[in-house]
């Protein structure tokens, strides 16, 4: 019986019509209300506003839906932020998938990092086990790009006080979308210096 229905399960989804793409050429002309904030290709240049060029689009997907759902609930749900739950408040599935294929597209842009502390480097890629702390490189990898299969951001790259703000709201509970409460976990368990050292060291990868 359960091989039955694993069966039909498959023949199910290979029936299933494929779900709409991202166009990027949609979502470029639907990008122009991100401007102010992201730049036009998507590369901030308010260090507070993340770079999104060169995100996974699954990554930008997930977060605009969460921006989306937390505004249609209350912040009962998904990520809440006055900003971008007023900017996808109207937003289609459809939009959403335009728009995070468009930024996805576009090149990030390099910024240069200087003095950036030991420390960083030691918990991106170590972590510190005596404090219960793992690696930031097991789920971001070595040069920060992660893994848009397994929903890991690229994090490289990404603007340092930017990275700050949101291991900071990852420690205090005021951003808790993150897959399975990772983020949330091991942002616990770092002080203000881990915090903005390793936000210089993921800002310095290229």
């Amino acid at each position: 019986m359960k091989k039955l229905a694993l069966a039909l399960s498959v023949i199910a989804a290979i029936s299933s019509p494929a779900q709409a793409e991202g166009n990027v050429e949609a979502g470029k002309a639907k990008s122009l209300v991100c401007a102010a904030c992201h730049n036009v290709d998507g590369n901030s240049m308010i260090d507070m506003y993340p770079k999104i060029a060169g995100q996974h689009a699954t990554y930008i997907e997930k977060q605009l839906h969460d921006f989306r759902s937390a505004m249609q609930t209350g912040g009962k749900e998904g990520r809440m932020d006055p900003i971008m739950g007023g900017m996808t408040a109207a937003l289609t599935d459809q939009d959403i998938k335009d728009l995070s294929a468009y930024f996805a597209s576009q090149a990030q842009s390099v910024t240069p990092v200087e003095n950036v502390p030991e420390l960083g480097e030691k918990l991106y890629k170590g972590g510190d086990m005596s404090r219960g702390i793992t690696s930031c490189m097991a789920c971001h990898g070595p040069d920060g790009k992660g893994s848009e299969l397994a929903g890991f951001p690229n994090i490289g790259g990404q603007h340092a006080n930017y990275i700050k703000i949101q291991l900071t709201k990852f420690r205090d509970g005021t951003r808790n979308n993150d897959l399975n409460g990772m983020m949330q976990d091991i942002a616990k368990k770092l002080n203000d210096e881990d915090i903005q050292a390793l936000s210089s060291y993921i800002a310095s990868l290229k």
